[in-house]
């Protein structure tokens, strides 16, 4: 057994000896090739897809509902910050503006009333109210006088007659005058004619006796009534039976009926004299006066004022609601951009979106990434974009926010979590349009000045989780374990285990060996030939 295992130790020295010369000799050979590791910078790197969508976008309504009276835009237009794009006809709200300043002025007009200093004018005029209501209350407490009580029968009396007249012409229209009832009724307008005349020359008799002539005019114009009844009566008879004229007379007894009615109620109340009633509301009256008068001298009280400074806030409340309303009529472009969809029409009556808008300078990049890969994430990170109307235009930009929480997929991918991950533009001169889709190679993780090694001088072992590279020391080609760090697609940081500097062997895959870890040249029974290089 001991020159059997002498003899295998001699071969695996042979075949590890033109092993190292054929490696030496890589520029001729394929069997493997050396390389160096060499201090440098690394970046690591995620890849998602996306799409371009504004920062800045806005569906708008209007506030207040009302008719659209013009809509100043159309779709793709540019507008400005504060560009009318929508009007609501006015005329109802700055009709309610109008009304509420009227409402504001008068409300500080009595507010400044109150507070103002009272005038001898004013108080002058609430004297002789004063002096006026306390005047009526002696005359009702004292009651009518004769002259008044005297000029109720007379006017009770007229109105009796008036009654009598009138229906007596009515009687008369029915049947249908007589020579006699003409006569008689020449005789009752002469007779009244008299009565009137009579009337009249003691009213101007009173008059020049400058003594109190109202019982006289009273007198007077119940005789004339009574002249103007007759002179009627006479002249329908005259006129004969009428339809209409039975009809007016009809109405002339009913009206003289009522006034009849008034005179007697009038009489009756003056020869009762003064009633509990009327003596109680002329009181008041004095009472009110007297009031008035008082708080003008006085000036109002705190409560008062405080309730008119209350009226003036809520009237300038309501003029500062008014005036919004009126504002919100009006729809204004909230930030410079492109109008995208009009949806309301002049004269439709404005409900729900009216204008969509967005700033097409706020472009940015929405992805959705694995959460696989969003631990890696953070705000600030570089990444580079390319569009896929031009795949080969790289756009700088970095990581501006990523949404808290995730998003599950729907349908057939519906275990599938991602999070939304947004991207800013660079600068560009691209015609970079809303929609577009985007794929985004984002940076995890940058390196610098560190140890670096291909990846395809790397082993890794699956099953205990370490890593190998081949190293070339004094001739020999030794399996050496290495801490490995961050990787990208063509290198891999070494964190310890190797220098810079070390000269490693890159085998070919088609010829592998498995070279004694500690370098004594034992190799393990069963490992001959097996395959523990692996590249890239």
């Amino acid at each position: 057994m001991k020159n059997k295992h002498g003899l295998t130790i001699l071969v695996v020295f042979i075949i590890g000896a033109s092993l190292i010369v054929s490696c030496q000799s890589s520029d001729e050979g394929s069997d493997g090739e050396f390389t160096e590791a060499f201090m440098g910078s690394l970046s690591a790197s995620a890849t998602a897809n996306g799409q371009v969508h504004p920062k800045k976008e806005a569906t708008l309504a209007m506030e207040i509902p009302g008719r659209v009276e013009n809509v100043a835009v159309s779709k793709s237009d540019h507008v400005k910050t504060g560009d009318v794009l929508v009007q609501l006809e006015p005329d109802l709200l700055e009709f309610n503006v109008a009304a509420a300043t009227q409402a504001l002025k008068m409300a500080e007009a009595t507010l400044a009333m109150m507070q103002a200093e009272p005038t001898a004018a004013n108080v002058a005029v609430a004297e002789t109210a004063v002096a006026a209501a306390q005047a009526h209350v002696d005359a009702v407490r004292d009651g009518p006088l004769d002259d008044q009580i005297v000029a109720a029968q007379a006017e009770a009396r007229a109105a009796q007659s008036a009654v009598a007249a009138a229906s007596s012409q009515l009687s008369q229209v029915r049947a249908g005058a007589s020579e006699a009832q003409i006569a008689a009724a020449k005789v009752q307008l002469a007779q009244a004619e008299a009565e009137r005349k009579f009337a009249e020359l003691a009213f101007d008799s009173a008059n020049q006796d400058e003594r109190d002539s109202d019982s006289e005019a009273i007198v007077l114009a119940s005789a004339n009534e009574a002249k103007v009844a007759a002179q009627i009566q006479l002249d329908d008879l005259l006129a004969g039976a009428d339809q209409d004229i039975v009809g007016g007379a009809q109405a002339r007894v009913a009206a003289s009926a009522a006034q009849q009615e008034a005179a007697q109620a009038q009489l009756s109340l003056l020869e009762r004299g003064s009633s509990d009633m009327l003596i109680a509301g002329a009181e008041a009256q004095l009472a009110q006066a007297e009031a008035n008068l008082d708080a003008l001298l006085t000036g109002a009280s705190e409560e008062k004022i405080s309730a008119a400074e209350a009226q003036v806030e809520q009237a300038r409340i309501a003029l500062d609601e008014a005036e919004d309303a009126l504002a919100k009529a009006t729809l204004v472009a909230p930030f410079d951009g492109v109008i995208t969809v009009v949806f309301i029409s002049e004269g439709e009556i404005a409900a729900g979106p009216v204008i969509s808008i967005i700033d097409p300078k706020s472009l940015e990049v929405i992805l959705d990434v694995d959460e696989v890969d969003i631990g890696t994430l953070a705000i600030g990170q570089p990444a580079t974009i390319t569009l896929e109307a031009w795949p080969d235009i790289e756009i700088e930009s970095e990581i501006t926010s990523i949404a808290p929480g995730a998003s599950s997929g729907n349908g057939f991918f519906s275990d599938l979590v991602t999070y939304v991950v947004h991207l800013g533009l660079g600068q560009t001169d691209l015609p970079i349009m809303m929609g577009m889709t985007a794929e985004a190679n984002l940076v995890t993780a940058e390196r610098d000045n560190v140890l670096l090694v291909p990846n395809r001088a790397l082993r890794f072992d699956r099953q205990t989780g370490k890593s190998f590279v081949n190293l070339a020391l004094d001739d020999t080609v030794r399996e050496v374990e290495v801490v490995v760090g961050l990787r990208d697609h063509m290198h891999t940081q070494i964190i310890s285990g190797l220098v810079a500097g070390d000269q490693l062997l890159i085998v070919d895959q088609t010829n592998r060996f498995e070279f004694d870890i500690e370098g004594n040249g034992d190799i393990p029974e069963g490992n001959f030939g097996s395959s523990p290089f692996i590249g890239g």
